[in-house]
């Protein structure tokens, strides 16, 4: 399925993009835009996210020094760490960094030690240029979040009355909570049984984004030997899936030369129920051997005392009569009071997603 693609050159223009963020965004929509036009994208897309496969080939040793247990895994490498139910996932791994800052807010790291925490960085020795451009490009996906950002708040203005002028992008503008992910997601098995396991989320399982705005780099395909960019090799069944209001499982393709953007669910609240998260996930190469995938999503949010309110006028209801929870845990149950912190909101939702996976 397509999706709806904003040029770079009208981000940064006055023009009323309302239209396009409302069918991007609104009720029965997909979740998710694209920018086109982004100065030096490609460059950057092609120099850094193939980093990761020589990354995940660092040896045991050097990847056990980038993890960072204090920050609950929240900056460095991961691998196992999360659960997919309540199995440990040795399936991705995942090297995440704050683009912005390497040492951001240490007054606040004893309170939300996972939110802001100080970066990791492999030795340059061991990845040249990795930090460069990583920063790089993750500082240009969270600059481009909160351009659009500002085209949000006018769309939301424009039909909620009791929207605050201005709210998300002055939020965003303010604040140096950006988490960037390298993931590196492993080979699956190939199996006789292979095709029947092609219907399942084996990379990632079905979640919406809590946040805010989630820039997506697109993907690339390797060979996980030898780090050689192969195209898909199963265009049809592997790749970024969503879940509509009937529980239609759709896949989206972000085309090569934009970046992605996805709604999370504090946006669907600020909004007032006008902009909607969508349930997805991505599946894998079931019947292709030794194929890895490449992602970098970056994860832009206010910073963490934000109170997740919805707009003057707004009930509950308002908020969730679009929300699509056919495969997640339902929102009405995370978001439990007006006004609550970002951070208790992402601590209420990482509990559910646990508890909701396990039960599953």
């Amino acid at each position: 399925m397509s999706i709806v693609v904003l040029e770079y050159e009208d981000l940064v223009s006055d023009k009323d993009l309302s239209e396009q963020i409302l069918k991007a965004y609104g009720a029965g929509s997909v979740g998710a835009l694209g920018v086109r036009g982004i100065p030096n994208w490609a460059e950057m897309r092609d120099k850094t996210l193939p980093l990761s496969h020589k990354l995940s080939h660092l040896s045991d040793e050097k990847l056990q020094a980038l993890e960072d247990e204090t920050s609950m895994y929240n900056a460095g490498w991961s691998l196992g760490k999360e659960k997919m139910g309540d199995k440990p996932d040795f399936g991705k791994g995942s090297f995440y960094y704050n683009p912005l800052q390497d040492d951001p807010s240490p007054e606040l790291r004893s309170e939300f030690p996972w939110a802001l925490p100080a970066n990791k960085w492999p030795d340059e020795a061991d990845i040249p240029k990795f930090r460069d451009n990583c920063r790089e490009i993750g500082s240009v996906m969270r600059d481009v979040a909160v351009l659009l950002a500002r085209h949000i708040d006018k769309a939301i203005a424009a039909n909620v009355p009791g929207y605050k002028k201005g709210l998300l992008h002055e939020a965003m503008s303010n604040s140096v909570k950006a988490k960037a992910r390298m993931l590196y997601y492993y080979p699956i098995k190939v199996s006789a049984e292979a095709p029947a396991a092609v219907a399942t989320d084996n990379w990632i399982a079905w979640h919406n984004d809590s946040g805010f705005l989630t820039t997506l780099a697109g993907e690339i395909y390797v060979n996980h030997d030898t780090g050689a960019i192969v195209p898909n090799p199963e265009p049809d069944t592997a790749g970024l899936y969503i879940s509509d209001r009937e529980g239609n499982e759709t896949k989206i393709t972000i085309p090569g030369d934009c970046l992605g953007i996805q709604l999370g669910e504090c946006t669907q609240v600020i909004s007032g129920g006008l902009l909607v998260a969508t349930p997805h996930c991505v599946r894998g190469c079931t019947r292709t051997p030794n194929i890895a995938r490449i992602s970098l999503p970056c994860f832009v949010d206010t910073y963490p005392t934000f109170p997740l309110s919805m707009p003057a006028g707004c009930t509950r209801d308002d908020v969730f009569r679009n929300t699509v929870d056919q495969k997640v845990p339902p929102l009405a149950g995370r978001w439990l009071q007006d006004g609550v912190t970002f951070a208790q909101f992402l601590g209420d939702s990482f509990k559910s997603y646990y508890e909701w996976t396990t039960k599953k």
